[in-house]
């Protein structure tokens, strides 16, 4: 009888915790831009982490569809958040609402960091939740720095510590160093004469005409030098199993802004896996079976309710 009534007060308190979160779908307008997006919260007046995107299609889970990639962290890391009494909001990135298809094609890094803005501005002008921090992953890192002036606190979550065809150059030469070269030679051709007209074959992929206006645009904006502009708390976070994104690059930002605080997290990977085999580090981007980083979360709060 003990154990039916534990049961049954169990199943009773567990059913009120996840009873008091809320969620919302918001969908918030950059002029013509939509971003639809889950507002998710256990009460008002508190915190709210706002994400912003690394590269590629990424929609508000975390999860790029047409390139098979399903690994769900941020809904993972929505779920772990919400339940330490932080708000949550991620919206479906740009390039991934197929209703702005029409701006697609002059998209530049500026313009995502145009879209957070808008979305810090929402809230901001709301008042519901007691301050704003943003987070940004990977190329968010970058874009985040140009929307934080408005919030409180800013997080760079997997952020690169160089300019972008720095960053690119490295991960080619990593596994191909006469291509990195080759990679190199081809950013300064772009940098120089604002295009490139003949494209080494082995990466057309990547220096696409529809796609050197885009670099040549991010190449501009160097991450160590808009990071000793913030005036808000700065958290750094690096995950030593990232396959993407180095140690050197957490390292560099802290050494930028030394008022940072830098936190390097034991086996977590770009995606914020925890990862305890090295075969499991590129099918974690493929799945969403593998287990977000608890020590990830553990840092975030801590930095958030100080």
């Amino acid at each position: 009888m003990r154990r039916l009534i534990f049961l049954i007060l169990y199943l009773f308190l567990t059913s009120v915790v996840f009873a008091q979160i809320q969620s919302e779908e918001i969908t918030i307008y950059n002029k013509e831009i939509k971003l639809p997006g889950t507002l998710s919260y256990s009460k008002e007046n508190t915190p709210l982490i706002i994400w912003v995107h690394g590269s590629g299609p990424v929609d508000r889970n975390g999860n790029q569809p047409a390139q098979n990639v399903n690994s769900n962290y941020i809904q993972q890391f929505r779920v772990a958040i919400n339940t330490k009494n932080i708000a949550f909001f991620s919206y479906d990135k740009r390039t991934a609402n197929k209703e702005n298809s029409a701006f697609f094609k002059d998209t530049k890094i500026m313009d995502f960091a145009s879209d957070a803005q808008a979305v810090v501005r929402h809230f901001k002008n709301k008042k519901i939740f007691s301050e704003i921090i943003l987070i940004g992953h990977s190329q968010g890192a970058l874009v985040a720095m140009f929307a934080s002036k408005n919030t409180a606190k800013y997080i760079s979550l997997a952020g690169a510590g160089a300019t972008i065809d720095k960053i690119l150059v490295q991960q080619i030469s990593k596994n191909n160093p006469t291509l990195g070269e080759a990679a190199k030679q081809q950013f300064d051709t772009l940098r120089m004469k604002g295009k490139i007209e003949v494209i080494n074959p082995f990466l057309i992929s990547l220096f696409a005409k529809p796609m050197q206006s885009f670099w040549s645009a991010w190449m501009l904006l160097n991450p160590l030098e808009e990071i000793k502009k913030l005036t808000v708390p700065v958290l750094i976070i690096q995950g030593n199993k990232d396959l993407q994104v180095n140690i050197e690059n957490a390292e560099a930002l802290h050494a930028a802004n030394l008022k940072s605080e830098l936190v390097i997290i034991k086996n977590m990977n770009h995606v914020l896996k925890d990862i305890q085999k090295e075969e499991d580090n590129l099918s974690s981007y493929y799945k969403s079976t593998f287990p977000i980083s608890e020590k990830l979360i553990e840092t975030i709060v801590s930095f958030v309710k100080k």
